[in-house]
């Protein structure tokens, strides 16, 4: 949480300025959002996910057949009804970069942040999500359907937010810190 924050305040989404954030007051202060691939027998589909960056909460997420950023704007409202970010960080995807995803948020009040080009580590909680998603659920199965994959990965997100204690939360799951804070002030 201490570190600088790329806050996009020009409506070109590649200019960026460097902002330090205020103290968060509240968990919903920054959501991320990704896209990565899930191999299948007969090919592969995309999944992108919107997170909580500070409980590591997953709070939506969409499946699909190709990368164009319709799937990324349902996920972005499924989460949108679940509570308003001060800041959302992407990457510069162009699903992400489009009007209507950025249009999206700056209608709704939300600060966007953008990683920088080839900074991976930007964007470092929801890359750790893939990791622990495809290690742990999506390379033990052999999906050959969709709607199979489709209900396997919600399964494993309900497991993932409420079942699975992370140590980086002091072995709290994601759920039990999301919401036990956000109906209140983080107290440090």
């Amino acid at each position: 949480m201490g570190m600088p924050t790329f806050v996009k305040t020009n409506p070109r989404p590649t200019q960026l300025e460097l902002c330090r954030p205020a103290q968060a007051q509240f968990v919903i202060c920054d959501h991320t959002i990704d896209i990565t691939y899930i191999p299948m027998l007969g090919g592969f589909m995309y999944l992108v996910a919107v997170m909580d960056w500070y409980s590591r909460y997953v709070l939506a997420w969409q499946l699909s057949n190709t990368l164009d950023g319709l799937f990324c704007l349902d996920a972005l409202g499924l989460a949108l009804e679940q509570g308003r970010p001060e800041i959302f960080n992407t990457d510069q995807g162009v699903q992400f970069t489009a009007l209507a995803f950025t249009s999206s948020l700056e209608t709704a009040g939300i600060r966007i942040s953008m990683d920088g080009r080839g900074r991976a580590l930007d964007n470092v909680f929801v890359e750790r999500l893939w990791r622990t998603v495809k290690y742990e659920h999506v390379y033990l199965h052999e999906y050959a359907l969709v709607p199979e994959l489709e209900k396997g990965l919600g399964e494993y997100f309900s497991f993932y937010n409420h079942e699975r204690p992370h140590q980086s939360l002091s072995y709290q799951t994601p759920a039990e810190v999301h919401f036990a804070v956000r109906s209140g002030p983080i107290v440090a």
